[in-house]
């Protein structure tokens, strides 16, 4: 009579965890190893983080930090270059000469980063991250800025 039981919800049962799993199969945080949504442009991809994923990322620094904002208005911590967004293709001697390298593009609000990503993206540089919301999202998290006059 059990089996029956069994039997009998088995296949719906299996069926619902079948296409359950995938959504609880990963988040989109910097701590599952899954980092970002990626932004695909013309001809490459870069990949925007939220402040949280960023403040991960800063625990255990691998990558190379470049503020893109104009003027400079205030500091995020562990900062390696200053390049104004629209002069990132001209200072690429600034950069890691590895297009592979880990690259995050840092700004106010992310619209001069998210230039600045789109084209390293463009020019074949292949781990390019992106704070979205900028350090104003980065503030309102409560994290560590040290402004500028």
């Amino acid at each position: 009579m059990i089996l029956t039981h069994l039997r009998k919800w088995f296949a719906p049962l299996s069926i619902c965890l079948i296409l359950l799993l995938p959504a609880c199969g990963g988040t989109n945080d910097a701590t599952s190893g899954s980092t970002g949504k990626v932004v695909t442009t013309a001809k490459g991809k870069y990949t925007d983080i939220t402040p949280d994923q960023f403040k991960v990322m800063l625990e255990s620094k691998d990558f190379f930090h470049v503020d893109v904002h104009v003027p400079n208005e205030g500091k995020l911590p562990q900062i390696d270059a200053r390049i104004p967004f629209d002069q990132i293709t001209q200072n690429l001697d600034q950069l890691p000469s590895d297009k592979s390298a880990k690259i995050v593009l840092t700004c106010r609000s992310d619209r001069m980063s998210g230039e600045a990503s789109a084209a390293l993206a463009d020019l074949g540089y292949t781990n390019v991250y992106n704070l979205d919301g900028g350090f104003n999202a980065w503030k309102d998290k409560g994290y560590p800025f040290t402004p500028e006059p």
